[in-house]
C-alpha cells in the first residue's frame, strides 16, 4: 500500500529573463540558487532552482526561460498563485517594508484560513504571496539561506499553499481526493482548502472555481507545473502502478537526476508531478558552491560544449 503524498515538492514557472529572475529571487526574496542547469527536454533553455539553504524538498521554486515565449495570461484552468512560507506574522511586516523600499508591487497583509498573507508580483507579473507560519501545524519548513540578504527570523524557508483556478470545482475536488489523496479541510468565500499528509502550509492546495474569466494562456509570468513529494523510488513506483491501473494518462517513470518523477496532466493546462525527496542537489556539487556553475546530469555531460554555446552565460558565482 502506498503512503500519502508528503506535501509540495517544488513549483516550476516560466520567466522572460533568467538574469532578472536570478536577481529577483536571490537579491530581493533571499532564496538560494541551488542549481543552474538546463531543461532536460529542451537543452536550449535554462532551468534555475531557488530554494532554502540546502535545497531541501518542499522549498524550491524553479524557472524555465524558454526563448521567444509570449507573455502568459492569467485565467481559469491554471496554477494561479504560489506561496512562500515565512516564520511569523512579524515577518510579513518586514516584507511589506522591504517591498516598499525595493518597489516590488504588492497588496496588503490579509487573513485567509486563519493565516496572514501578503500578495506580490515579480517583474513578469508572476502571482506570488508570502504566508505566515505563526499558526501553522504540519509539514516542517526548511532552513533559511545562511548567506542571504534577509535576516533569518524573517526569511523565506519553504513553499506554501498552491492556488488552482478552475472551471469546475467538482471535477478538481474529485481529482484531488480520489486520485491524489487530498482531504478538504476548510472553505472561505469562494476558496476551498485541501491538504495531504501531515498538512499545514507545506502540504496545501487552495482551489477557486471561476466561470466568469477566460482560460489562462501559458507563457512567461505563469506556472508550468506543481510537484508533490514522495519518499523514494519504491513509493514512486507504487504511484506509477496506481495511475496505470486506474488508466490515468501519465509520463511513466522519468529520472531527473536530482529527483525521480512522474508527470500527470490533470486538465488541459494544469500539470501535476510526483517527485522523490532525493537524491537532492548536492548530488553533483558541494554545498558551498551550489548553483555557481552550469550543472548537467550525466546523460547531458557529453553535450556540455554544445550546450554552453547555446545558453548565454549567467554569472552566479558567490563564493
Amino acid at each position: 500500500m502506498m503512503k500519502e503524498l508528503k506535501g509540495i515538492h517544488h513549483v516550476t514557472a516560466m520567466t522572460s529573463s533568467a538574469e532578472k529572475n536570478y536577481a529577483f529571487f536571490t537579491e530581493v526574496l533571499g532564496m538560494r540558487l541551488v542549481k543552474k542547469t538546463v531543461n532536460q527536454d529542451d537543452i536550449h533553455t535554462y532551468h534555475l532552482f531557488f530554494a532554502d539553504d540546502k535545497g531541501s524538498a518542499g522549498t524550491d521554486m524553479t524557472f524555465f526561460d524558454f526563448p521567444n515565449l509570449p507573455k502568459g495570461r492569467h485565467g481559469t484552468d491554471s496554477i494561479s498563485r504560489v506561496s512562500f512560507r515565512v516564520p511569523t506574522d512579524a515577518a510579513l511586516e518586514y516584507w511589506l517594508n522591504r517591498f516598499n523600499q525595493l518597489e516590488v508591487p504588492h497588496g496588503d497583509i490579509k487573513m485567509l484560513f486563519g493565516k496572514k498573507y501578503l500578495t506580490f508580483q515579480d517583474f513578469d507579473d508572476q502571482q506570488l504571496q508570502l504566508i505566515s507560519d505563526e499558526n501553522d501545524e504540519g509539514v516542517a519548513p526548511g532552513t533559511p539561506w545562511k548567506n542571504g540578504p534577509v535576516p533569518e527570523k524573517y526569511a523565506i524557508y519553504g513553499l506554501g499553499p498552491v492556488f488552482l483556478t478552475v472551471g469546475s470545482l467538482a471535477n478538481m475536488e474529485a481529482i484531488l481526493s480520489s486520485i491524489f489523496g487530498f482531504r478538504k479541510v476548510a472553505e472561505e468565500n469562494s476558496l476551498h482548502l485541501y491538504e495531504v499528509g501531515e498538512g499545514g502550509n507545506g502540504a496545501q492546495v487552495i482551489v477557486e472555481e471561476r466561470t466568469d474569466i477566460p482560460a489562462a494562456m501559458q507563457g512567461y509570468g505563469g506556472v508550468h507545473h506543481v510537484a508533490f513529494r514522495v519518499e523514494d523510488n519504491d513509493e514512486l513506483q507504487k504511484w506509477i502502478e496506481r495511475m496505470n491501473t486506474i488508466e490515468i494518462p501519465n509520463s511513466g517513470y522519468v529520472n531527473r537526476f536530482y529527483f525521480e518523477s512522474l508527470y500527470v496532466p490533470v486538465s488541459e493546462r494544469i500539470l501535476f508531478e510526483f517527485a522523490t525527496d532525493g537524491p537532492g542537489f548536492a548530488n553533483d556539487e558541494p554545498y558551498e558552491t551550489l548553483g555557481e556553475k552550469l550543472a548537467l546530469p550525466p546523460f547531458l555531460e557529453p553535450k556540455r560544449a554544445e550546450i554552453e554555446k547555446m545558453v548565454r552565460p549567467i554569472d552566479t558565482k558567490r563564493s
